[in-house]
């Protein structure tokens, strides 16, 4: 029987789960994680599930010195896409990279082969040592985004606020070039952390029947 003080941690889990949302970088403000709080909140990334333990995805830090650098990839490659872009939309772009007191770039390592259609169900449960080949960009997929959602609860049991942003110019061979990415590598989105400016009301959320069915 659980003592008084022990924590009712299914009750926990699903406060922090439900509890959690996308905040806007402009909404987030200094201060940011410290150290120590960014060890333990990248830390949980590698509970995320792994088939064959390959690690498809890593993480890059764009630090407070470096914003600059990914300011200019961002107002040249609205450029790129868009000669005639105004000053404005070129500030716009620069100031992006300026935003939560914390960013982050999510990158996926892909293998980019399709699934085999000829591959065995269940194959992968009996491969916990699978290669490179035997497991496809879907399970890879999985993989991040489990790992991008532990590092949101993270942050957000830590008590800041977390946000999730992407764009056309990730797909940017600019970006990829400052990035140093390799070809199987693909840039998904930027993971924002900060102190909430303002808190806002909780999103609908989807019921059950909007998402679950019975195979019949």
């Amino acid at each position: 029987m659980e003592s008084a003080a022990e924590p009712d941690l299914p009750e926990f889990a699903k406060t922090l789960i439900h509890s959690r949302r996308n905040i806007s970088p402009r909404r987030l403000i200094a201060p940011g994680p410290s150290a120590q709080q960014l060890q333990d909140i990248l830390g949980a990334a590698a509970a995320a599930p792994d088939h064959g333990q390959l690690l498809p995805w890593r993480f890059v830090i764009v630090p407070g010195t470096q914003r600059q650098r990914l300011a200019e990839v961002f107002c040249l490659a609205l450029q790129d896409r868009d000669p005639q872009a105004t000053a404005a939309q070129i500030e716009g772009a620069r100031e992006k990279a300026h935003r939560a007191p914390f960013l982050m770039l999510v990158i996926a390592r892909l293998t980019q082969q399709p699934v085999p259609s000829g591959a065995a169900p269940g194959r992968g449960a009996q491969h916990p040592q699978a290669t490179q080949a035997e497991v496809n960009d879907a399970e890879r997929l999985v993989s991040l985004g489990c790992a991008i959602q532990n590092v949101l609860l993270s942050a957000h049991a830590a008590g800041f606020g977390t946000g999730l942003t992407s764009g056309q110019a990730l797909a940017s061979v600019r970006l990829r070039a400052l990035f140093d990415l390799r070809d199987n590598e693909q840039p998904v989105c930027c993971i924002n952390i900060g102190s909430v400016a303002k808190n806002k009301p909780s999103p609908l959320r989807p019921q059950l029947t909007d998402y679950v069915s019975e195979l019949s």
